[in-house]
């Protein structure tokens, strides 16, 4: 391998983080946004060594237009989902910087990703690089090639539309932990008051299955009705195991993982998770979980196969 074959390979990995960032927020799928870097990564290995005076930029921009191009091909795709659609779960961890890390886990929370799949693709790139990753303007108007005006209008309109639509779960780090842990020993305990008891009255779930797998095609709204579909799903159903492809006698444990900037709370069969749970607090010291958000669909959980969480027992 030649030194510039080597400078090009570091040029990448030192921003693959970056840009797998990128393209995760504006298309919500791990799998998807593993494509887009790895095209990325062909479009940068076939550029002359030292004709880029701006390796960042450059990388920036083509992931960027790769992504709205992606996000424009399967937004219509989604036209057609079975049930509702959530993003991808991905395993994240928290970084030196506490401050920068409030925002870019917020950024990849499924609360905000569910808000941010009502933006437009170039909305969502926009809110994306500006929001997030704070690029200047002008540099975001190089990457979308658009005139800086336009891409003011687009990011004013994308954080207009988000802070409209954003939900107002205003949780600290160590409450929202302390309330999943709760979740998760109630649902283990199997007691369907002394889950609703956690729940605030208008709880709403969304669950996730893409049809393929046992799980309500429409949001569930009310504390008994999903304390007790949680339940229900939390005795793991011989109907379930077999509609996400579990054979009887496979051991299953629970587990809490960090995911999407915060925590979350699974059910694992084998070597894979198959039942994915993150649950959102109201605000204050005693707020009830106001949202929980389910992922059932095993296509959807290759982005959190490898932590080990501590084991839960029922």
């Amino acid at each position: 391998m030649s030194a510039e074959d080597r400078s090009a390979e570091e040029e990448f990995a030192a921003r693959r983080g970056l840009l797998m960032g990128v393209a995760y927020r504006v298309l919500g799928r791990v799998a998807d946004a593993e494509d887009v870097v790895q095209d990325a990564w062909l479009r940068w290995s076939g550029v002359a060594a030292g004709t880029v005076a701006d390796p960042e930029g450059f990388l920036v921009t083509v992931t960027t237009r790769l992504a709205i191009d992606r996000l424009r091909r399967v937004q219509a795709r989604r036209e057609t989902y079975i049930g509702e659609w959530l993003p991808e779960p991905l395993l994240t961890e928290p970084g030196p910087d506490v401050a920068e890390d409030v925002i870019r886990a917020e950024s990849v929370s499924l609360a905000l990703l569910v808000v941010m799949e009502t933006l437009t693709p170039a909305e969502r790139a926009v809110f994306v690089l500006r929001e997030v990753f704070a690029f200047p303007y002008p540099d975001i108007a190089a990457a979308l090639g658009k005139k800086e005006p336009a891409v003011r209008q687009l990011a004013a309109r994308a954080r207009a539309h988000v802070q409209e639509r954003r939900p107002r779960f205003e949780v600290a780090p160590d409450r929202w932990r302390q309330v999943t842990d709760l979740f998760a020993g109630a649902c283990l305990t199997g007691g369907v008051e002394g889950l609703m008891d956690l729940l605030a009255p208008d709880v709403r779930l969304v669950a996730d299955s893409g049809g393929n797998a046992v799980a309500p095609r429409r949001a569930i709204v009310g504390r008994e009705e999903v304390a007790r579909f949680v339940l229900h799903i939390i005795k793991l159903s011989p109907s379930f195991l077999r509609s996400v492809g579990v054979g009887p006698g496979t051991p299953t444990e629970y587990r809490l993982v960090t995911a999407n900037g915060g925590p979350a709370f699974q059910v694992v069969a084998g070597e894979r998770p198959i039942v994915h749970f993150q649950v959102q607090a109201e605000a204050g010291e005693g707020g009830k979980v106001a949202a929980c958000y389910l992922v059932v669909n095993p296509e959807k959980l290759g982005g959190v196969l490898s932590q080990d969480g501590p084991a839960l027992r029922p």
